[in-house]
């Protein structure tokens, strides 16, 4: 079956059966990450909601088992703003779940003013990839054959490449959208180069951008830049719906001939091309599949979180 833009995560996951899987997701404690954790439920897996919100997680556990009556659900605790965090909670479900088949870093900030983690880093590169990166090294045992990673990335990624030499904006002027920019293509590249080191094992890592879609994520927006989105060059943005913004991430985490595109960039529940003249709001920027950039991002993780990958 294909699907597109208008998906929904119940489209994508019609007639798959994930009885016996075990999935995490990032974020789940609303927006996507709930809607992507209700839906693998619904389809049978045994899902894990992650976030840091004791309160918001307990809600949205008893949203997936009113929506989903029958779903193995449960709640696990992480910060992916603490290092200390990512690395206990990432080691405490590691030692619960031996074998994690669907884990979804789904969890994100987005164009803050500048502030900074706990442990110093810039708080969108600290959370959308480094608090991953330590969290699923954690997990990296857990993962092996058939297990999916899908990171969520962002067209956003189009707004800047990642700077090796400042990642945390100590020495050059922040910029809001620059550093969402950095931190959506730090989780290309993170998916891109965890292809290559768990590929042997079986494993398929992916990234993903959902689309446009108002969640929480946006909280820090103002009306400058509603308007900037307006006058982007193309056409007018196109807003999701929740359960189509989660659909690509179910795709991602479900769709059998996936497999053969391990560490691609989806779209609209498909594998994304290049941005083009012609669809300038599209597709990857050319600096999205940057090897020896992924690599070099994968040994600088490592020494800024201070632990080698599992």
């Amino acid at each position: 079956m294909s699907f597109g833009f208008s998906s929904t995560t119940d489209d994508v996951l019609e007639g798959v059966d994930l009885s016996g899987k075990t999935a995490v997701v990032t974020g789940a404690s609303g927006g996507l990450g709930l809607e992507t954790a209700r839906a693998l439920a619904s389809a049978g897996a045994s899902v894990v909601l992650a976030a840091r919100n004791s309160d918001k997680l307990d809600a949205a556990l008893a949203s997936v088992r009113e929506q989903v009556p029958d779903a193995d659900a449960t709640t696990h605790l992480v910060d992916l703003a603490s290092v200390d965090s990512t690395r206990a909670s990432g080691a405490a479900l590691a030692a619960s779940h031996p074998r994690v088949d669907i884990l979804v870093n789904n969890a994100a900030v987005m164009a803050c003013p500048l502030t900074r983690t706990v442990d110093g880093f810039e708080m969108q590169f600290g959370t959308n990839h480094l608090g991953h990166f330590s969290f699923t090294s954690q997990l990296a045992g857990s993962l092996g054959e058939g297990s999916r990673v899908v990171s969520l990335s962002s067209s956003g990624h189009r707004r800047d490449t990642v700077h090796l030499d400042d990642p945390n904006f100590e020495h050059r002027e922040y910029d809001k959208w620059a550093a969402y920019g950095q931190a959506k293509t730090a989780n290309i590249w993170f998916a891109s180069e965890l292809q290559r080191r768990l590929g042997s094992r079986g494993a398929t890592a992916l990234s993903v951008h959902p689309g446009v879609i108002l969640t929480d994520l946006g909280r820090h927006l103002e009306p400058e830049d509603y308007k900037m989105f307006e006058e982007r060059p193309g056409p007018p943005m196109e807003f999701k719906t929740i359960p189509q913004g989660a659909a690509t991430s179910v795709w991602a985490a479900t769709a059998p001939e996936l497999v053969d595109h391990g560490g691609s960039y989806l779209e609209d529940c498909s594998v994304a091309g290049p941005t083009t003249e012609e669809r300038p709001n599209d597709g990857y920027a050319p600096w999205a599949y940057d090897e020896a950039g992924a690599a070099a991002l994968w040994a600088l993780s490592e020494e800024l979180v201070g632990q080698s990958f599992g």
